[in-house]
């Protein structure tokens, strides 16, 4: 089970970093293990998790937090039901910024938003917006995104390194939430003939 967080501290389920790359539509973090969302939450500000906490379905508010460790446990325990696909209700269940994504990025459909979408055909459902969703200034997104803008761009590897991501993580990254925020990122080869990206120079 993959998870994901985004920009907006919203937490999504997925079988798989592929699906994961395809049913996200901001840029995100991702982690599978309680021990890679701490390494995730390092940095962050205790307010950040408070806010993660409090937009849980069905938790108590708390307006503070006794430590990290403590903080990221009890996140960590709280999110597991978001990966049970065998509970029907589930999605429904799931109203505050957490949800739980189906194998197929089509699981939106079950939603009521999605439901009086029916009949929107499918080109202006998955339109992407005209300008770029900028990140929060000092994510780890917005990082990627600054490496991105440099003359020759960044290497796969300089990106794995710098944000301490697997190789398909940030493959899913490009592939998935840079396109659907709106950015169009460039895929080449370097003259090292190593995997590289960037964003086109305005």
């Amino acid at each position: 089970m993959i998870f994901t967080i985004n920009e907006h501290n919203e937490i999504v389920a997925f079988a798989s970093t592929t699906e994961a790359a395809a049913g996200s539509t901001t840029p995100f973090e991702t982690f599978s293990s309680q021990e890679e969302l701490a390494a995730l939450a390092n940095t962050w500000p205790g307010a950040r998790l408070i806010d993660i906490w409090n937009s849980l379905p069905g938790v108590t508010p708390v307006k503070k937090f006794t430590n990290h460790t403590t903080a990221i446990r009890r996140i960590w325990a709280r999110i597991q039901n978001l990966g049970q696909p065998s509970q029907p209700k589930t999605r429904q269940q799931a109203t505050g910024r957490a949800r739980l994504a189906d194998e197929a990025p089509t699981a939106a459909k079950a939603s009521k938003k999605a439901t009086s979408a029916k009949g929107t055909p499918k080109r202006q459902r998955a339109a992407h917006p005209s300008k770029p969703n900028e990140p929060r200034p000092g994510s780890k997104a917005a990082q990627v995104i600054s490496m991105l803008r440099r003359k020759n761009g960044a290497t796969l590897s300089e990106i794995v390194e710098r944000m301490q991501w697997q190789v398909h993580t940030v493959r899913g990254f490009m592939a998935g939430a840079m396109k659907k925020a709106g950015y169009a990122v460039e895929s080449f080869k370097s003259e090292k003939g190593e995997r590289s990206y960037r964003l086109p120079v305005k």
